[in-house]
């Protein structure tokens, strides 16, 4: 049995009408950090917007800089985008797949008991576009990324990431980074990023734009259902990861898929209005949350939005950090070792958290168990 704008010369002004405003409700994809330097001039988004005569200063993915477009395995020969992945980012240490934490294979460590099934005819598995077919709504694509020689042997993670608006599912690779996907699929597991469905609106998922429909997450569903027929899984190791909208959506996840959810990171994300009512409540799923300080707002406050978030999970008695990396509405690159050792050092239901006591070296120094 297998084991296991940068702008264009400033920040676009628009005047807009209120009925525009709930189009831009949601926060945009990130922006490179190296053009981070030179938008210091960002001002805070606020109650200003509440008016029509307000200005609205936002960007939209690469609209930003050019108005142009929006543009456990190792990887296949040109499938990651070039430059997303920058060199030097990562923690030192981070290259060993192995550093599970004691006790995965124990028996009597709590397993989630609220597992999908599949609902359609389940694809076969391979690094790239593959098509899930779930029940009670369209076909849709996901991007995975995986290691068939691994996956053979081992059962390993899974690891969602969701996009930001505007972006793609290729944006996992400054996410997560392509050595970090490689440590994942070495362990038999994969990275599945879902392609936005376009009945969703402007933003690419249904619940970040106060909507309730429960699409996206039934993908999420039969890719796990899935994965676990096909190819067989970690269930313990199951995580979901984000950046603004797609941070959200990993928020929204997070409750209301704790039935299988084992840990989670958010960039940017968090709670704008209540949390959801908890899938499984029992699962104090542990959550590890960036936000870029006093200048990350893109309409709505994330960092008022991140320590929300935190606040809730404190009073369910859920582990969670909280990091400031202060560079506005952006993916922390540097922090991307730190999220997967994040992930393997939360299992499903481990309790207390190893991080109680203080979060390891290595950590980003912006980092801390409160806001």
């Amino acid at each position: 049995m297998k084991r296991a704008v940068r702008s264009i010369g400033a920040w676009l002004p628009v005047s807009v009408l209120i009925s525009s405003l709930a189009l831009f409700a949601v926060a945009c994809g990130p922006m490179d950090e190296s053009e981070l330097a030179a938008d210091e001039e960002m001002a805070a988004i606020d109650e200003e917007y509440a008016s029509a005569e307000g200005e609205l200063r936002f960007c939209v993915w690469k609209w930003c800089r050019d108005f142009d477009k929006w543009s456990w395995r190792p990887r296949d020969p040109g499938t990651s985008d070039p430059g997303t992945d920058e060199p030097g980012t990562d923690d030192p240490g981070s290259d060993d797949p192995g550093t599970t934490d004691p006790g995965t294979d124990d028996p009597s460590a709590p397993s989630p008991t609220l597992l999908p099934r599949p609902t359609g005819i389940c694809p076969s598995f391979a690094t790239g576009d593959v098509t899930f077919s779930p029940a009670g709504t369209k076909a849709r694509k996901v991007r995975i990324w995986m290691n068939p020689a691994a996956a053979a042997s081992l059962d390993g993670p899974v690891v969602f990431y969701w996009h930001g608006t505007g972006s793609s599912p290729s944006e996992a690779l400054s996410g997560l980074g392509q050595t970090i996907i490689d440590q994942v699929t070495a362990l038999g597991g994969i990275v599945a990023a879902p392609y936005s469905d376009p009945d969703a609106g402007f933003f690419p998922w249904f619940l970040t734009s106060s909507r309730t429909r429960l699409d996206d997450l039934m993908v999420a569903d039969e890719v796990v259902a899935c994965a676990k027929e096909q190819i067989g899984i970690d269930v313990r190791r199951i995580h979901s990861l984000g950046m603004s909208a797609g941070g959200l959506q990993t928020t929204q996840m997070s409750y209301r898929r704790s039935g299988y959810i084992a840990s989670v990171a958010t960039y940017s994300g968090g709670l704008n209005l209540s949390a959801p009512a908890s899938q499984d409540p029992s699962n104090h799923f542990a959550a590890l949350i960036f936000h870029g300080g006093a200048n990350d707002r893109v309409f709505i406050n994330f960092q008022s939005a991140s320590e929300r978030y935190w606040q809730d999970l404190d009073s369910r008695g859920s582990f969670a950090a909280i990091c400031d990396h202060g560079r506005s509405h952006s993916i922390p690159t540097d922090a991307r070792a730190s999220v997967w050792e994040f992930f393997k050092a939360h299992p499903f239901g481990v309790e207390p958290s190893p991080y109680v006591n203080g979060l390891p070296a290595g950590f980003p120094s912006y980092c801390d168990l409160s806001p």
